[in-house]
């Protein structure tokens, strides 16, 4: 009886052992956009286009003396990526100083935002 006892208790140790893992493993992987590896190569495009968008901006900048929308970056030919990359789409907000580029998740996921401004630093929000 007592060797029935010990065997149960590794079992429900074990099990509780890998739920925990699971757990884990299931929140580690979220940031990427979901619990797959298309999430995760998913946000590396979107920052790959958050900072291909920015570079855009500086070369219209340096031949046009101000910054550009997106629609003005696609015509001048500065830009060859899309005003999107289902699920988030882009947005770019300019002033005499500066830019930002945010990327919005349109499905609720996370992260939610991610944006890139004139210092090149891709910033993440949920």
């Amino acid at each position: 009886m007592g060797r029935a006892f010990g065997f149960i208790s590794v079992l429900v140790v074990v099990a509780v052992g890998l739920y925990l893992y699971s757990t884990q493993l299931r929140s580690a992987t979220a940031i990427g956009g979901g619990t797959n590896p298309t999430g995760a190569a998913n946000i590396v495009g979107v920052k790959g286009d958050l900072l291909g968008i920015a570079n855009a901006e500086r070369q219209y900048f340096a031949s046009e003396a101000k910054y550009g929308s997106l629609d003005d970056l696609t015509s001048g030919h500065y830009l060859t990526v899309s005003g999107s990359r289902p699920p988030y789409t882009y947005d770019v907000e300019t002033t005499a100083s500066g830019f930002q580029v945010t990327a919005t998740r349109s499905d609720g996921g996370t992260p939610a935002k991610l944006s890139i401004d004139e210092t090149m630093q891709v910033q993440q929000s949920n």
